[in-house]
């Protein structure tokens, strides 16, 4: 019996270890990639209440143009990773594959310069206070160019995670913090004889380190052994539409998916601002830390997504189920875990953020950490639907989850949120009760998604 029972758990502590060995670098780059946006609200949070409310809506703008044009770049990353699946030393595909993520992420990123450029016209047509609008606008023209380099390093971190080598994307990420911390640090107060910029240092803070993560990942995968065998960038300007055809087919449904999710809380945000600037900072802040708790689930969705489609490519059905259910259990033991900490030490997290000693600050705490409260209550739901959302892209099932995304943010937890807070005057508390309400909702129907094509792959037929 003993011997049994280790022969069945063998694989399942296999999938542990490979899950985890992919999962902790990308977790971690997630961390410094918010690490990022961290740095410059707490930075910008340092000029006052109100260049942190316009920076909140500067950001929360520039996420919701960001998204559209992301699930095209993450869609490289289940394509590749299903190719090598198929084929171990496949590297014509997975070349082209690349190529054509990168050509997709300058097509998309024109269109979105000229939307931020126009950001301020865009706050004060939804009805955001002039003064607020003004200066997210400012904000803006100097962030929107951090889209395209960003972009650029999304796909080839898919490429050189979808080899399993994902360590480089971190060590990369991490200087980029640093570089952003210290060009923020010079520009925004002015410090070493550098022009004082205000709000707008952060942004060329921000765009100058997108830059370097992109042409520093670039170049590892040009003079790194492993990589430099796949030529990237060789003959860049060789059209595939074949190619390009079927990312967008794939990649579009995970936009979707990702701007839904991501835009209901662009849309609390702005809700917040129509309430008044305290709560809305005190938002900023509570967002700020779920953010960073929902990177772990986050990595962990995109260490899914490439193991799944390994398995899924070479047509190891056990393989996915495994892989899939090994990967959800993690990242939700994981958010449950920091739901406990909310509750337990919101003042502790808060202070991160803005000085608790300082008396003006009083309004904008007592709302925080009320927030923080609510954004615990969701921790286990959003880490389910973030890697719930992981296993079903690995196996390039994509349309169906967005229309999950739909129903649960849009159908459900925005219309909830906006009636509770303007309705029934629960204020910020209730677009927060919608937010929660919203997540719970796609979470349920993503994992239905999952055991419904475990169902069938046991009776042998197509899931659709």
């Amino acid at each position: 019996m003993s011997s049994g029972n280790q022969v069945f758990a063998s694989p399942w502590r296999e999938e542990i270890r490979a899950t985890m060995a992919l999962a902790w670098p990308m977790i971690l780059t997630n961390l410094a990639q918010v690490a990022m946006t961290v740095t410059d609200v707490a930075i910008i949070g340092r000029l006052g209440p109100g260049p942190l409310a316009a920076g909140a809506l500067g950001s929360n703008l520039y996420f919701a143009a960001l998204i559209f044009g992301l699930g095209l770049a993450y869609a490289t990353s289940p394509m590749m990773a299903a190719e090598l699946g198929r084929k171990k030393h496949s590297v014509r595909d997975v070349r082209r594959t690349v190529r054509q993520g990168l050509w997709l992420s300058v097509l998309v990123s024109i269109p979105l310069w000229v939307i931020l450029w126009n950001g301020e016209a865009i706050l004060l047509a939804m009805g955001q206070k002039p003064e607020l609008a003004e200066q997210a606008g400012i904000y803006l023209r100097c962030l929107q160019w951090a889209i395209l380099p960003f972009y650029g390093y999304i796909v080839l971190r898919s490429f050189i995670s979808a080899l399993e080598r994902p360590g480089w994307a971190l060590a990369v990420m991490i200087v980029a913090v640093v570089l952003n911390a210290v060009a923020n640090w010079l520009l925004v107060f002015g410090n070493l004889g550098f022009p004082r910029m205000g709000i707008a240092g952060s942004g060329i803070a921000t765009s100058f380190a997108s830059l370097f993560m992109f042409v520093g990942l670039a170049l590892v995968t040009i003079y790194e052994r492993r990589f430099r065998r796949y030529r990237l960038f060789g003959r860049f300007w060789r059209a595939d539409w074949p190619r390009l055809i079927a990312l967008l087919k794939l990649g579009a449904p995970i936009s979707g998916i990702l701007a839904f999710e991501v835009t209901i809380f662009n849309a609390a945000a702005f809700l917040m601002g129509l309430i008044d600037p305290v709560q809305l900072a005190a938002h900023a802040i509570a967002l700020q830390i779920a953010s960073v708790t929902f990177m772990v689930p986050l990595g962990i969705g995109q260490a899914v997504t490439v193991r799944v489609g390994l398995a899924f490519g070479a047509g190891d059905h056990e393989g996915v189920r495994r892989s899939g259910w090994t990967a959800y259990t993690i990242g939700v033991s994981f958010m449950a875990l920091m739901a406990l900490a909310m509750v337990a030490l919101p003042e502790l997290l808060i202070s991160a953020f803005i000085d608790l000693s300082d008396p003006k600050n009083a309004a904008v705490i007592a709302y925080a950490v009320t927030f923080l409260t609510m954004a615990a209550l969701f921790q286990v739901a959003d880490g389910a639907q973030a890697v719930g959302a992981g296993m079903l892209r690995g196996l390039q099932d994509t349309n169906v989850p967005m229309l999950y995304a739909a129903i649960g943010y849009w159908g459900i937890g925005l219309p909830l949120g906006v009636l509770l807070a303007f309705h029934f005057d629960y204020g910020g508390v209730g677009i927060w009760l919608g937010l929660c309400i919203g997540l719970a909702v796609v979470a349920v129907l993503l994992l239905y998604r999952w055991l419904r094509r475990d169902a069938l792959q046991l009776m042998q037929k197509p899931i659709v």
